[in-house]
């Protein structure tokens, strides 16, 4: 029976199937003041346990799991770390800011979906509340036979800071292919080097950072356990009635480490007016196989954003 049980604490919910907890959902983190405190899912696994991420890395100690980011909102940094300028490279500044769950709108439940409706706000370094964010996470499609299961991620933001709010991203501010912002996925130790190929058929982390498709694809072995699997994302929609959006583009890296950003702002900014709204859509399927490009091909179609 395809069905997702969930279990709720105070700080936390977590999501299983069968003995295999495939994520958790930390709403009240305990991340240190310089990572940009906010909500992320780690652990996250695959069907057969596998771990599908990696959570504090040595390298870059706010990478956390599944988790939404953006390292330039104005002059503050709600991703974590140091804040890129042309002047002056990395730097800490004093400007790291925090996203504070402040409710669901239900209860979190099991059954054959479970959804996570909530509401954040957006608080600068100063104390100023910038922005409030409505995020829909709906974790679905679960296929035991086939070894599946998908998250669906819609976030929409209201500007509510009275001025305008410029989104950008590390090349926005002038540093080449550091587009990274939005939904960020860090991949396991085990996965750096690994493959990835993208829907236009191009394969290669060179051919997928800062170009456009409608999905991307890790694959690898797995450290431990043996056996392996794939990581499908999916680049979906970033739309507004308020502003011009530019297209999305992708921010991925294999060689250092795995890792994946459907980027809304990776090299051009979005400035975001008083009282506007920006929206974003995106999914994940986490697959407890490495699949053939056949079979991304065919994934791709079953589960594409329409």
């Amino acid at each position: 029976m395809n069905h997702f049980d969930v279990e709720t604490s105070q700080d936390a919910i977590a999501v299983t199937v069968g003995d295999t907890e495939i994520l958790r959902y930390v709403i009240h983190p305990d991340s240190p003041t310089d990572e940009a405190p906010k909500p992320y899912l780690y652990p996250l696994r695959f069907l057969d346990g596998a771990d599908a991420a990696v959570r504090r890395p040595w390298d870059h100690r706010w990478h956390t799991g599944l988790q939404f980011t953006w390292s330039h909102v104005a002059d503050q940094n709600f991703w974590g770390g140091p804040t890129f300028a042309a002047e002056d490279g990395y730097q800490m500044r004093g400007n790291l800011g925090t996203m504070k769950h402040t409710g669901f709108a239900a209860e979190p439940a099991g059954g054959s979906d479970v959804v996570f409706d909530e509401t954040l706000e957006w608080i600068t370094s100063r104390g100023e509340h910038w922005i409030d964010e409505h995020r829909v996470q709906r974790v679905h499609a679960l296929d035991t036979a086939r070894g599946i299961w998908a998250i669906d991620l819609s976030t929409e933001l209201t500007n509510v800071s009275e001025q305008t709010l410029p989104l950008g991203s590390p090349t926005t501010a002038g540093r080449p292919n550091a587009g990274y912002t939005g939904w960020f996925w860090r991949g396991p130790r085990s996965w750096t080097g690994c493959t990835v190929v993208n829907s236009t058929g191009d394969e290669g982390e060179d051919h997928t950072m800062g170009k456009e498709a409608d999905w991307v694809a890790f694959s690898s072995e797995h450290d431990d356990l043996d056996g392996g699997g794939t990581v499908l994302a999916f680049a979906g929609s970033s739309s507004s009635e308020d502003t011009e959006v530019p297209p999305m583009k992708w921010f991925t890296r294999t060689g250092i480490f795995a890792v994946a950003s459907q980027s809304p702002a990776f090299d051009q900014e979005i400035h975001l007016p008083a009282q506007g709204s920006l929206r974003l859509n995106h999914r994940f399927v986490f697959i407890a196989k490495v699949c053939s490009r056949a079979e991304l091909d065919a994934l791709g179609e079953e589960f594409a954003l329409r």
